[in-house]
């Protein structure tokens, strides 16, 4: 039985193309937010994944390679994905829906706390269509309390 991709799968399809990012992030706590500039390019594996490489500078100095796949698993009805960035030994992994819209994906992940090591944290990174020519990605982490804390958002233009 072969399988079709779906809608969801046409979804991930407008990620793909050659980005610039412009990103805002919080790299220690009670410090200034720094800004940073980055490179993506996202492309389909087929017609049920995308894959997008990306550069961007680091705090400090130096540049950060970074891999994001995203697809949709149809039985479990969500959006699933992996990350991995040259800067850290945790492979993140995500499950995600996308808002009434259709514009907003929400993936939900956990991974190392920065501050308190050997604790983990649960984490939340919102990707926004804005138009075919721009997208927004926006990161929080649950802190105390049960409040989601924004900590990084970048802001992606696709180059033509």
């Amino acid at each position: 039985m072969e399988m079709q991709p779906g809608p969801e799968h046409d979804w991930l399809k407008q990620l793909q193309g050659e980005w610039q990012g412009e990103s805002e992030g919080v790299c220690e706590p009670g410090q200034a937010a720094q800004q940073f500039k980055s490179t993506e390019t996202g492309r389909m594996l087929g017609d049920f994944w995308v894959q997008l490489s990306g550069q961007g500078e680091m705090p400090g100095g130096g540049v950060a390679t970074m891999q994001m796949t995203l697809g949709y698993d149809p039985v479990k009805q969500v959006y699933v994905g992996t990350w991995l960035g040259s800067m850290m030994s945790h492979l993140w992994v995500y499950e995600g829906k996308l808002d009434t819209t259709g514009r907003i994906l929400t993936l939900s992940t956990s991974g190392p706390d920065f501050t308190a090591p050997g604790k983990v944290l649960q984490y939340r990174d919102v990707i926004e269509i804005v138009n075919e020519g721009e997208r927004r990605l926006t990161s929080y982490t649950l802190g105390e309390g049960g409040v989601w804390q924004q900590f990084m958002s970048a802001r992606y233009t696709r180059k033509h």
